[in-house]
């Protein structure tokens, strides 16, 4: 990993000791996402709660990427607030038929077959809005997160073997088990790979740290009573969407506490994710008891997997394109690209009617491009932008319009 700004002189000897800290942090991953395509980087800005700036030891901005990669901590539980804000006007009915045919989740649509307490359809609805989590963890055996609702709650429950989704809106039951010799869901278990906590989402965004960054330490801060460092990250290249990261990190056990985005082009954060309350004392050992309800509809992971729908995309649909996706560029201004196979510019029909919706729902408020690539339309958000050209191909990143189109020109 390329050097960190910095106005610290160090030894060579300290040099080395840091940079395999940074090495260490290299296994983070930086998630790729637009409206079911994949795009580019997510980060955080300075928006954090502020009830008074403690007096903490100094460190430097390698310490504090080092003191997050050595965090260890088995035992939490708390409360964690989400807003996520892409600007997209109200999809309607129409994010409902995106988000099931992405996902593959049967609760949201089709023929009714599957479960609505599938874990893999009902932790997307984390990617907008806004959310309360109460997440709890007692070392890699047992796991607890719930998604609180209007009235409702929805809960991913691990404990030793089994993993249970329990959706209380539908009376519904999600039921697999992990494959015992290491703890690892058998391959028709999904995981939660949707971030949810401030360490899922600073794990994702340390990948970032390299020459094209710059990272700083931004004082202090406290959230949910917690004394925390702020870690500033910022992109160096032009073309990027992503304005400034800053997590908040506690100063005592290094565990991400608050993580904030906002685009470059300003406003109000497009992700915040921190905690309210947090305790890393050992939660109750009935946290992560369950018992499906009387009855409650009950589906094995097994049964789930046999419906068509579940956990792929239906034929045809966007997803099929990512087998060929290629990342162009690098650092903040990387670039997904594929091609859908498709002709003629965006999707206008497809056996659902969703892809159909799609393209009539782009094309209402995309700017048409042209290029040596020919024409397209861009679909932007507050961060991440699309291009759809007329022969299929899909550019998108957390870059600008202008970047996108080099893009397109420069693959002719």
């Amino acid at each position: 990993m390329a050097p960190i700004d910095s106005d610290d002189n160090r030894t060579a000897g300290e040099g080395e000791e840091l940079r395999a800290g940074r090495r260490k942090a290299t296994r983070y991953v930086v998630p790729v996402a637009v409206m079911g395509v994949a795009a580019a980087t997510i980060g955080l800005v300075p928006a954090l709660a502020d009830s008074g700036d403690p007096d903490l030891p100094k460190v430097t901005a390698e310490q504090l990427i080092e003191k997050i990669a050595k965090s260890d901590v088995q035992q939490m539980s708390g409360t964690v607030r989400i807003n996520t804000d892409l600007g997209l006007p109200d999809l309607g009915d129409l994010e409902s038929g995106l988000m099931s045919g992405m996902s593959g989740g049967p609760g949201a649509g089709g023929d009714g077959e599957g479960s609505a307490a599938d874990p893999s359809a009902k932790l997307t609805e984390l990617v907008s809005g806004s959310h309360t989590l109460r997440v709890a963890a007692d070392g890699p055996d047992r796991q607890k997160l719930s998604l609180l609702e209007n009235a409702a709650e929805y809960s991913l429950i691990h404990n030793g073997d089994d993993v249970w989704g329990y959706d209380s809106k539908s009376n519904e039951v999600y039921h697999s088990t992990t494959s015992g010799s290491d703890g690892r869901p058998e391959k028709d278990v999904p995981e939660k790979d949707m971030p949810a906590t401030p360490k899922d989402f600073a794990d994702q965004a340390l990948k970032a740290v390299d020459d094209t960054t710059s990272v700083t330490v931004g004082g202090t801060a406290q959230v949910a009573g917690r004394d925390a460092y702020r870690l500033v990250v910022e992109p160096k290249q032009d073309g990027s969407t992503v304005g400034a990261i800053t997590v908040a990190v506690d100063a005592e056990t290094g565990t991400p506490l608050k993580f904030t985005l906002t685009p470059a082009s300003g406003g109000a954060a497009v992700v915040d994710v921190g905690f309210t309350k947090v305790s890393f004392a050992k939660p109750d050992a009935s946290t992560f008891d369950f018992t499906p309800p009387e009855g409650a509809k009950v589906t094995e992971a097994d049964e789930s997997a046999k419906a068509p729908e579940h956990g792929r995309p239906a034929e045809g649909g966007l997803a099929e394109g990512l087998d060929g996706l290629k990342v162009v560029g690098e650092g903040w201004n990387a670039i997904a690209t594929f091609d859908t196979g498709a002709r003629g510019g965006l999707p206008t029909a497809s056996p659902d009617g969703d892809l159909g919706a799609l393209g009539g729902f782009l094309g209402s408020f995309g700017d048409q491009v042209k290029g040596d690539f020919g024409s397209g339309t861009v679909f932007k958000t507050r961060l991440v932008n699309a291009l759809i050209t007329d022969d299929g191909k899909v550019y998108a990143g957390a870059v600008t319009k202008d970047a996108l189109v080099k893009a397109a020109d420069a693959a002719q």
